[in-house]
């Protein structure tokens, strides 16, 4: 089970530090095109969530790598599940608001791959509070 969470920590922190590195250097216009939902966000929200989410995915590799303050690593995980759930809310919220098929399926997808990676940082923040600590 150490070896699972280990692989979902690491894709986890691809990842958010993928998305959060966007939000960081991407104009707002250019995330647009990719991530609908930026366009009622102001531009200092979007780079605060990217930063966030770029802390969380180092926090998710870096303290047990090192073995500096490793509870860091399932409170970064438990901090994802937050966002993720955040996540959920503006994409269903989204999904009331798009009046067209396309925006619709959009909106879901968002909300499932939320749900998703949801899942992932629960199961990790559960793994290393619990019986897979470090």
């Amino acid at each position: 089970m150490n070896l699972v969470l280990w692989i979902i920590q690491i894709l986890l922190a691809a990842v958010f530090a993928g998305v959060g590195f966007a939000k960081l250097t991407q104009p707002k216009d250019k995330l647009r095109e990719l991530m609908r939902w930026v366009d009622p966000v102001p531009p200092t929200q979007v780079k605060a969530l990217g930063t966030v989410e770029l802390l969380a995915a180092l926090g998710l590799v870096l303290p047990p790598l090192t073995d500096i303050a490793t509870v860091l690593t399932p409170l970064a995980a438990l901090g994802l599940v937050i966002v993720m759930v955040g996540g959920i809310l503006v994409h269903l919220r989204d999904m009331k608001t798009q009046d067209t098929a396309e925006g619709r399926r959009t909106e879901i997808q968002g909300a499932i791959t939320c749900a998703v990676l949801l899942l992932l940082a629960a199961v990790v923040a559960w793994g290393r509070f619990g019986p897979y600590s470090f």
